[in-house]
């Protein structure tokens, strides 16, 4: 397979960041969830431009957004739909609900109580929604964006383990340098826009599942087995990582190899996948967060000591 992609997200990223100086990395998570079918959250304080950034993505993509603000009493049939009764023609109507569209922003998901949060674990594993008994099937592409914020304890609720496992990256959003902050008062200050001639509809339809086509060498497909299989086995973790994290491990690599303009997968992508799709699915021991341990502490110890990166050649059939 040529990689003849790398430019092509180069121009994305280029548009994105004339609305939103900074967080390339970011950007970098949306284009591999895009790719690979998979889900992002996003954790930051108010005000860092997250939801900006997700519309601006959505729309530079060319792909179908919609959003929805999570509150204590946000319910099921709020981000799904539901069925009404027509009058005039004597019949059930089915109101879709903002579920149904390729780009979801479930904003300040942790407000939702469990019940709604629950609500969205059918879509993402299996893009579906089930209204009164009947299933529907949804859009292609279809991914959800989440955002969380992290300062906040009063009336939020914890994510469900589950829900969190289906998450393929958790990205982190923080307060931009100085300078890159007066870049953004620059940019705000000329009213920056997205050039339409690069946007067009449908766009981000031709990046969705192209991942499967960058080659992973034997070698590098076992170091991936290694880091999940030595999740389990630190005394450190209750939980370590699942075969479903293993599986967004290896997809998340592979993107992450065609947006650096590759097409087959090295050692370094898997360790830059590893920070983003790992720890959030890891659930500490008590004693380890009495000891203050995290889980991002744990990968990166499993990455630099204790599970070592194959060396020679990736691109052998």
């Amino acid at each position: 397979m040529k990689n003849d992609y790398h430019k092509e997200f180069s121009d994305i990223k280029k548009e994105i960041g004339k609305v939103v100086v900074g967080y390339e990395e970011v950007v970098d998570d949306f284009l591999i969830c895009l790719i690979t079918g998979g889900h992002l959250l996003i954790e930051g304080v108010p005000g860092v431009a997250k939801t900006t950034i997700i519309k601006v993505f959505a729309k530079v993509i060319g792909l179908s957004y919609e959003r929805i603000q999570f509150t204590q009493d946000t319910l099921p049939a709020d981000v799904l739909g539901h069925y009404y009764y027509d009058m005039k023609n004597g019949t059930f109507i089915l109101r879709k609900g903002p579920v149904f569209a390729q780009v979801l922003m479930a904003d300040e998901i942790n407000r939702a109580p469990p019940k709604t949060q629950s609500a969205l674990i059918e879509a993402m594993q299996e893009k579906q929604a089930t209204i009164e008994g009947t299933t529907h099937k949804l859009p292609e592409p279809f991914f959800v964006i989440a955002t969380k914020n992290p300062i906040e304890t009063e009336g939020v609720y914890p994510l469900p383990e589950a829900q969190l496992d289906r998450f393929m990256i958790k990205s982190e959003m923080g307060y931009l340098l100085p300078e890159m902050e007066r870049e953004m008062l620059r940019f705000k200050n000329r009213g920056e826009h997205v050039n339409s001639d690069i946007t067009a509809q449908g766009i981000g339809l031709k990046y969705s599942g192209i991942h499967r086509k960058v080659h992973i060498s034997e070698s590098v497909l076992g170091y991936i087995h290694d880091i999940i299989i030595e999740t389990r086995n630190d005394e450190r973790l209750a939980l370590g990582a699942s075969p479903r994290a293993g599986e967004h491990l290896l997809y998340a690599s592979k993107a992450s190899a065609l947006i650096r303009g590759r097409d087959f997968v090295i050692p370094d992508d898997v360790k830059s996948a590893t920070g983003k799709v790992i720890p959030h699915r890891l659930i500490l021991t008590v004693d380890a967060e009495l000891e203050g341990v995290n889980s991002r502490t744990i990968v990166r110890d499993i990455l630099e000591e204790r599970v070592e990166a194959p060396k020679g050649r990736f691109k052998d059939a």
